[in-house]
């Protein structure tokens, strides 16, 4: 089965584009797939069964794998089934035996006020890095904007003059913290920072090196504030924008205000989203933000 495990690699990677890690996560999970039909003198998928597939799950569940692996694990197999068959590389698609288990959604890890506050005040210093973090994760905060939206941002997705924020359909206001900080930014951190790159370039946060920031390096930088800062929960790329969130209702915004705001795909379900116009956004957002 070796050979059609690595033809579904190269279809994964070349022809879909998925990112390395996810390509990586697909050949563990089909890796041991193959690992246990081999043990089951399964050598070739052709003469897979669905008593096989069932048998499979069993066992992923006695290796106390978690509800998400196996979840995972049964996602992977039924990717890899669906390509086989439509290929013609197999007679029948039979993964549809193989069914998940439930899996608990976990509440985000939250920071309080107080901890979010500790942690925007660690990039003090008046060198262009440290004025560009600040300007960033204040940014991240006050609008709950995505790592991947943060770093893609152009200097004209900025408007300081009313405090709104430009990222694809959406508009989202930012309170005085992060206009302060942008301000402080745009008055000479950012063109020093382009120095060693494109000084042309319409990227809003440069790396230092004057190029686009990855979502590897910003995940770096917050991570070494947060340690700075005497933060022990685990943060991740999204910690501020759960933050947004949370911090926002608590304040009193509504579910509908914060999820527009987000710019959350399922939004168009709810009736009081297509009613809000960005005013009524700026007074829930004013009225309930930390940071406004």
């Amino acid at each position: 089965m070796g050979s059609e495990l690595d033809a579904f690699i190269s279809y994964l990677s070349d022809d879909l584009h998925k990112s390395d890690n996810t390509v990586q996560s697909y050949r563990r999970d089909l890796v041991r797939f193959e690992n246990y039909l081999a043990s089951v003198s399964v050598v070739t998928v052709s003469d897979v069964t669905e008593d096989n597939l069932k048998a499979y799950l069993g066992f992923l569940e006695s290796e106390k794998f978690k509800a998400a692996t196996i979840s995972r694990n049964v996602a992977s197999v039924h990717a890899y089934f669906r390509y086989l068959y439509t290929g013609n590389r197999i007679p029948n698609d039979i993964s549809g035996v193989l069914k998940s288990p439930k899996v608990e959604k976990k509440l985000p890890e939250i920071l309080t006020p107080a901890q979010v506050a500790s942690l925007l005040e660690q990039p003090s210093g008046t060198d262009a890095k440290e004025v560009r973090d600040k300007a960033m994760l204040e940014l991240l905060y006050a609008t709950g904007i995505r790592v991947s939206e943060l770093i893609g941002l152009k200097v004209g997705d900025v408007d300081i003059k009313t405090d709104l924020l430009v990222v694809k359909d959406r508009k989202i206001p930012f309170g005085v913290n992060a206009r302060n900080a942008l301000i402080g930014y745009f008055a000479g951190a950012r063109d020093e920072l382009l120095e060693a790159g494109d000084k042309n370039s319409d990227i809003l946060f440069p790396s230092c090196l004057g190029e686009p920031m990855s979502r590897q390096g910003f995940w770096k930088l917050l991570k070494g504030y947060a340690h700075k800062a005497g933060i022990e929960q685990e943060i991740t790329p999204h910690t501020l924008r759960h933050c947004f969130a949370a911090h926002l209702m608590a304040g009193g915004a509504d579910i509908h205000s914060v999820s527009e705001m987000l710019g959350h795909s399922d939004i168009s379900t709810t009736k009081l989203y297509s009613k809000l116009g960005h005013s009524d956004l700026r007074e829930v957002y004013s009225s309930s933000h930390p940071r406004a």
